[in-house]
């Protein structure tokens, strides 16, 4: 058997930040990371021992890349599956395995999913085009996803009325229930392949309200203990039930009446886990490599109190990043600047990330909102 620290080749299919932070960690076991991607110019590009250009979905492409790897995980979910599952089935470990991949591709087959196993989430309906929408049962507001492709608030529409149907999406698609909730919280689970199972503490998230994406979170929540370990026991039995190798990101909502609704899952490293790095005794990057490599699962505890802030390219600016403000922010103690090696920027494209540590909670989200309204991304 190859020493996982060694010679075990190890692929990736995806080459952006969340594969760049997972090659930084993997450069301290001695593991040599092989990476797929169809951007000449990925974040991952100079840091990993192999590169190979090429597109994600196409079945041979993927195959043939995979056939050179023992193990092949993933930092996005949009992969040809039928490529994963034919490595699997000829010996190649693939984590996550690619019969979650394949119901978790799909938010229908998600929601499906929450059903069948008594996970709360939203009330939902499937629909096929959007002269479906006519015949919708829920009232509205409510919420059209595209059941494939949507990533980053892309793929989310509001239908506040019959007005919006004529803007809605001619896809495959779930409408969901609006959600009036107090917070968008989320839970990062790891599994190995002997069935250990860790949480990371529950993190609150604010949401950027013009593109959808994470901008501000603070870990780990001051939410009532009760609501945390229902979060966490949330996040394990979806883990249990999927018998997942690797993380899971399960993303909720807390509604303004104290119920826990799950929104959706996503089998990989996450946004919502970037502050562990700095904030937590063991990053998820690291905890998904002692999963997938089938190792003890590391120490989830808070070093302290931890606020990350996502750098997004600022509205207006689109051409060579430069990063106004960066002597200013790195004045402070417990200031970490991760940039994730991306030429150029474009309105609300993740450029990097700041994570504040500090013992005391308010003092990070104090300074953590200073570097949100000091470090912006221009050029």
């Amino acid at each position: 058997m190859k020493a996982f620290y060694g010679d075990l080749r190890v692929g990736v299919l995806g080459g952006g930040q969340l594969g760049r932070m997972l090659i930084q960690q993997a450069i301290n076991y001695n593991v040599n990371i092989r990476v797929l991607d169809p951007d000449p110019e990925a974040p991952c590009k100079k840091m990993c021992e192999k590169f190979v250009q090429g597109s994600l979905t196409d079945f041979d492409t993927v195959y043939n890349f995979g056939k050179q790897c023992d193990l092949i995980t993933i930092e996005i979910e949009k992969v040809n599956v039928d490529a994963l599952q034919k490595l699997e089935d000829e010996g190649v470990i693939v984590y996550p395995q690619p019969r979650i991949l394949r119901l978790i591709q799909d938010k229908g087959l998600q929601k499906e999913f929450f059903k069948q196993n008594n996970i709360p989430t939203a009330p939902f309906q499937l629909v096929s085009n959007k002269e479906a929408l006519k015949n919708a049962t829920l009232n509205f507001p409510y919420i059209q996803k595209l059941r494939k492709d949507g990533y980053d608030g892309k793929g989310v529409f509001k239908v506040r009325s019959e007005a919006d149907f004529e803007n809605a999406f001619e896809a495959p698609s779930l409408i969901e229930e609006w959600v009036d909730f107090e917070k968008e919280v989320s839970v990062i689970v790891a599994r190995n392949e002997k069935g250990d199972i860790k949480t990371f503490p529950l993190v609150e998230m604010e949401f950027n309200p013009e593109a959808n994406l994470v901008e501000f979170l603070i870990s780990p929540s001051t939410l009532p203990i009760e609501i945390q370990k229902q979060a966490e026991q949330l996040a394990i039995q979806i883990a249990e039930t999927f018998k997942i190798c690797g993380l899971l990101a399960v993303e909720m909502f807390l509604t303004k009446d104290g119920q826990l609704l799950v929104n959706e899952l996503a089998p990989r490293p996450h946004n919502s886990g970037h502050q562990t790095i700095e904030g937590n005794r063991v990053s998820q990057f690291e905890q998904h490599m002692r999963a997938v490599f089938n190792l003890p699962l590391g120490d989830t505890s808070p070093i302290g109190n931890a606020v990350m802030i996502n750098l997004l390219g600022e509205k207006g600016y689109e051409g060579l990043a430069d990063y106004e403000g960066m002597g200013e922010i790195l004045k402070h103690e417990g200031v970490y600047v991760h940039l994730y090696g991306k030429k150029f920027t474009k309105p609300f494209r993740k450029m990097g990330h700041v994570t504040v540590v500090a013992e005391d909670r308010e003092q990070a989200i104090s300074k953590a909102r200073f570097v949100q309204q000091t470090l912006k991304v221009k050029v």
